[in-house]
This record gives structure tokens, C-alpha cells and sequence, in this order.
């Protein structure tokens, strides 16, 4: 169970709790395994000639006493130990969340949502009942084992010897089990995982299912999975049904063993009845110890199975790295490129080969070309979410390796493709990534207020906004769902230029707004870009062309630079994108024609 050692370091900070627990343990145990002992005195002394009444009452609440110090024990080793596991799930818990939170993009591409959430659940849980109940009663059956075993060894030596003959079996038998155990375990686990990512996906893509009235195949697939995850947890349950009675098995033939020999003796006078009484108590004792045992090889295997799958996560290093200086950086916003290259891990495609340009301050360099020409991937090396395979892309002319991705991404401000929101308010999602607003007082929420209007102006969206009936207070559904894609677009758009950021990147930031919303958002926004370094890329010339310089991507080079007027009497790429949409434009606009 060598992936559980990786939880030692959580119980640092709860070491002193720890220890009480412990000793509670080991207190209760200890102590409710010395009742049998006053039973076989009280038997003996019932047995004596003389014998009065004062000396088993004194016996009897001698046992009350030890019974009721027992009691606050247990309950103060599970009121620590089962408290200090909580917590340890929660630190474990944040841990990993805040380590997701570190990976790059590529690790995203290759892993399921459902894998995630399958890991920091269910995995997270039986890691806690291995780091807090299985370590609780495995002490308590150690405990209780070795006292158990030292009252028996004083009553019969030779009594003790044939009892342990039975427990020979015990070791290969917890060994076989457990690894059965941990195989079958971590099979559900993953099966959990493809089930959780299917149920994921089909929530959040309802309306697809709808539309192509696939609700009964969707149904049937997760059946079919749904019966998969029954059959695996069937088959731990069968291990574990036979791993319980052939622990009380071995401890019976025990019994029998002390039922007869015991007997023997106590006939023979070797031992008293209370002797024999309290051995045969004592062996009782120890069953459970060898069932909780049973039940404990269970706990800490599947603990262990699954922070397997958490440190496969959790020691997985980000593929985007820096110094780990997160300062504030001061920069003007010179953006270089040299000799870029890109492939995705796994793949042997270059998405980007040989990209040279340089973007001036304040400049505004727009990049256009067809689906899949490496537009994205480009401008993603911008913000370090993902690093050049080749070459090395500069700020101010520093690489942007030796710069914290932190502090990077800090300066930057990008609208993606794929227009998230969160479940939060308008105010509250325009306004991500500003200062802090705990200890705020009224005139920071005030600039705040001013700097949220302003960007959702810009970005033609405060009209709308104010007529909603919670205003700025309305709250999203998933992903935006309650707005338009074209709101949802402007609304992520007015969150990039709240920041006020010294490099603004829009990828195809207006493909769902109306080409005269479009051509409102482009006034405001060239007033806003005239400030800083701005990157465009769209699949309209009419976002572009009054860039400073546009880039023509094919095939993940680039093919053609120059101004708009440059490219449009090129006779390239452009040229062609260019008068095929002008076509588009005239046809659309013309009237239609009236039947003779």
C-alpha cells in the first residue's frame, strides 16, 4: 500500500490530535479488555468457601468504573481520529484542485471531465476512510489483539499455543484478498469515470440530444453502462463476502480448539472455571480483531487504489512552467515570434512551422486564414497556454519561459472562441479577474461599478443589460445559457477589456454578432486597441482591415503580411477571402427580384 504514504504528510498539522486519538485507542481497547479478567475473579470468588457479597460488589463496580472510562475514550478517538480525517479529505481535496488549476492545456485535451470528477470524489472519500476509520480500528485491533493475547498466555501458555494455530492461515489469506480487492476497486473506479463523463456531457449538451431525438440511444448507452458498473461492484462484493466468513473461519477452529482442549483442562483442574471462562472470553475478543482486520484490508486497499489515481494526477508537472516569480510586470508590449514551431503532445503534425513577425506597442496585427490554419494555437503562445515546441516567442525581448505564467496572463487580456460564463452574475462575470473586493470600501466598488459599464459599452452590450429585469444582478445559467450566443460573445468581450490589460487578443471574438453590432463594436474597440498591443483574428475582413498588419495563415505558415490596401491588390489568400465576401456582401443586400 505504497501510494497511502503520500497521505502521511497531511496528519503534520494535526499531529498532537493524532496522538490523543491514539492513545484513546489503545485506552478503550486496552480497558474493555480487562472486563473478562474481573469476570473470571468474580467466578473464582464465587467459587471459595466464604465467599460474600462486599467482594463482588467491589468487583462489579470496578467494572462499572472501567466501562465508563472506556466509553469517554471511544468516543474521544472518534470525536479526533474520524474529525481529523475530514480534514485531511478537505486539505486533500484543495490540493488537488489547486494542482488542476496549475496543468496546462494539453493535459485538458487528453482527459475526461467525468475522470476528474470521479477522482475528486469518490477517490478523495475512500482515501479519508483509509487515512481516518481504517487507521482508527486497525490500531484498535492491534491493541486489542496484544492485550487479549497477553491474558490469555497468563492464564494457559500451552492453551494460547493451540488457539494461534488457526491464525497460520491468516497472512496469505488478507494478502490474496487485498490485491483482489485493490484490482476490483480501482476497475469501479474508472467505470465511475466513464459513467460521470458521459453524464456530463449529455447535460451540457441536452440540446444536441433533443434536436437529433437521441434520448433513447443515450439512454441505452448509460444502461449499458450503469449494468457495467453494477457487475463490477458485484464482484468486489463478492470478494468481500468471501474475505469476511473465511476470517471467521479461521478464528472458529480456534474456538472449537480452546471448546475442547480448555474444557480438558479446567476438568482436570489445570486451570479454574474462571480461567476458563475469561480464555474463552478472550478468544472472543479476538475474532474481532481478525474480522476488523478483514474489514481494515478492505478500507486501506481501496484508500490505496485511489490515491494512486490522485498522485497520477497530482505528480503529473505542468508542461507550461516559469520561475515561480508571480511580480507584477511592467511592460510596454512588444510582441516577437522566431522561428516558432508547434505539434500537441502525441501528435507528429506541426500545427505551426517556422512563424517570424513582430508586433510594436500599441500596434494591432490581425491574423486571418481558413479553419485549421493554426490561428488559435498561434496567438494561445501569447498567454503561455501552450509553449513553442521550436523557437521562442519574446515580450519587450524577454522569452516568455523565463517570465511566471501568472504574472504573464496578468497582462493579458483574451476573448477565446468558445465564449464561457460562469453560473455567477452579469456584474460578477464581466468583473472576473479584478482586484480582490473583500475589504473594498464604497469608492473601489464604485470605480469598479464604472470600469464594468464602461467595457460592457464598449462591447455594445450595457443597453441590454439594464433592461433585464435583475440588471446587472441577473444570474446565468451554466455556461450563459440564458443569453444569446451573440450576448454571450459581448459579454466575454466586455471581461477582456474591463482588465484594462496591456496586450488585448480577440480570437473570432464577434462571429455570432450582427455585422452592424459588429461594425459599433469595431469603433469603440479601435479607440480601446489604439493603447495597447491587440491581436484579431476573425473571418471577416471587415474586423480586420484596419489592423497595422495582417498575417495570412495557411497550413500553419505564414503566407502572406502586409496592410489591408497591401493584400487586397496582392491578388492572394486575402484578395480571395476578400472578394468572395464582397460577393456575399451584394448578394445579400440586393433586392430581390419581382416575378414577372
Amino acid at each position: 500500500m505504497k501510494n497511502l504514504r503520500a497521505v502521511l504528510p497531511y496528519y503534520r498539522p494535526y499531529r498532537g490530535g493524532l496522538i490523543l486519538g491514539l492513545v484513546c485507542v489503545a485506552l478503550a481497547q486496552g480497558l474493555g479488555n480487562v472486563v473478562p479478567w474481573f469476570i473470571k475473579l468474580a467466578i473464582d470468588t464465587l467459587g471459595e468457601p466464604g465467599a460474600a457479597a462486599a467482594d463482588i460488589g467491589v468487583i462489579v463496580g470496578a467494572m462499572l468504573g472501567i466501562a465508563l472510562l472506556a466509553a469517554v475514550a471511544r468516543y474521544g478517538m472518534r470525536e479526533l481520529l474520524n474529525g481529523i480525517s475530514r480534514r485531511i479529505e478537505v486539505d486533500i481535496r484543495e490540493d488537488f484542485f489547486a494542482h488542476l488549476l496549475r496543468l496546462d492545456a494539453s493535459f485538458y485535451l487528453e482527459t475526461r471531465t467525468g475522470d476528474l470528477m470521479s477522482r475528486s470524489t469518490n477517490d478523495i472519500l475512500a482515501v479519508r476512510q483509509a487515512a481516518g476509520p481504517a487507521l482508527m480500528y486497525v490500531v484498535n485491533a492491534i491493541v486489542g489483539f496484544i492485550v487479549a493475547l497477553s491474558f490469555m498466555v497468563v492464564i494457559s501458555p500451552q492453551l494460547t499455543l493451540f488457539a494461534l494455530v488457526p491464525l497460520l492461515a491468516l497472512p496469505p489469506v488478507v494478502l490474496a484478498f487485498g490485491r483482489m480487492i485493490h484490482r476490483r476497486f480501482e476497475q469501479i473506479q474508472e467505470q465511475y469515470a466513464t459513467m460521470s463523463t458521459m453524464v456530463q456531457e449529455n447535460l451540457t449538451g441536452l440540446r444536441i440530444v433533443r434536436s437529433y431525438v437521441q434520448e433513447a440511444d443515450q439512454q441505452r448507452r448509460f444502461d449499458e453502462l450503469a449494468d457495467a458498473y453494477r457487475d463490477r461492484n458485484m464482484s468486489l462484493a463478492r470478494a468481500s463476502g468471501a474475505f469476511h466468513p473465511s476470517m471467521g473461519l479461521i478464528a472458529g477452529l480456534g474456538m472449537i480448539i480452546v471448546l475442547w482442549l480448555g474444557g480438558l483442562q479446567a476438568i482436570d483442574g489445570v486451570i479454574t472455571l474462571g480461567d476458563y471462562v475469561a480464555f474463552f472470553i478472550y478468544l472472543t475478543q479476538m475474532i474481532w480483531p481478525m474480522i476488523a482486520l478483514g474489514w481494515v484490508t478492505n478500507l486501506f486497499q481501496r484508500g490505496d487504489a485511489s490515491m494512486g489515481r490522485l498522485l497520477r494526477i497530482m505528480e503529473r508537472e505542468p508542461a507550461v512552467l516559469g520561475p515561480g516569480d508571480s511580480g507584477v510586470l511592467e511592460v510596454a508590449g512588444r510582441i516577437e515570434f522566431r522561428g516558432v514551431r508547434f505539434r500537441y503532445p502525441g501528435s507528429e503534425r506541426e500545427v505551426l512551422r517556422g512563424i517570424d513577425f513582430v508586433a510594436e506597442p500599441g500596434t494591432t496585427t490581425a491574423i486571418v486564414g481558413g479553419t485549421g490554419t493554426g490561428k488559435t494555437t498561434l496567438i494561445e503562445m501569447i498567454p503561455r497556454i501552450h509553449d513553442p515546441t521550436e523557437g521562442e516567442v519574446l515580450l519587450d525581448g524577454m522569452p516568455l519561459t523565463e517570465l511566471d505564467p501568472e504574472a504573464l496572463r496578468s497582462v493579458v487580456g483574451m476573448v477565446p472562441q468558445d465564449s464561457f460564463l460562469f453560473s455567477e452574475t452579469l456584474h460578477t462575470n464581466i468583473g472576473l479577474g479584478l482586484d480582490d473586493l473583500a475589504d473594498a470600501d464604497a469608492e473601489d466598488l464604485a470605480a469598479l461599478d464604472t470600469r464594468v459599464e464602461r467595457a460592457a459599452k464598449v462591447a455594445q452590450l450595457h443597453d441590454q443589460i439594464v433592461e433585464f429585469p435583475d440588471a446587472w444582478q441577473t444570474r446565468l445559467g451554466e455556461r450563459g445559457i440564458n443569453l444569446s450566443g451573440g450576448q454571450k460573445q459581448r459579454a466575454t468581450l466586455a471581461r477582456a477589456v474591463a482588465r484594462d490589460p496591456d496586450i488585448l487578443i480577440l480570437d473570432d471574438a464577434l462571429s455570432a454578432v450582427d455585422t452592424r453590432t459588429e461594425s459599433k463594436i469595431l469603433a469603440d474597440l479601435r479607440d480601446v486597441m489604439a493603447e495597447r498591443t491587440s491581436f484579431v483574428i476573425s473571418h471577416r475582413i471587415s474586423a480586420v482591415m484596419h489592423a497595422d498588419q495582417i498575417l495570412v495563415l495557411d497550413d500553419g505558415r505564414i503566407v502572406e503580411r502586409g496592410t489591408h490596401d497591401d493584400l487586397a491588390s496582392a491578388g492572394g489568400i486575402y484578395a480571395d477571402m476578400l472578394r468572395r465576401q464582397t460577393l456575399e456582401e451584394e448578394v445579400r443586400s440586393a433586392p430581390e427580384a419581382t416575378p414577372a
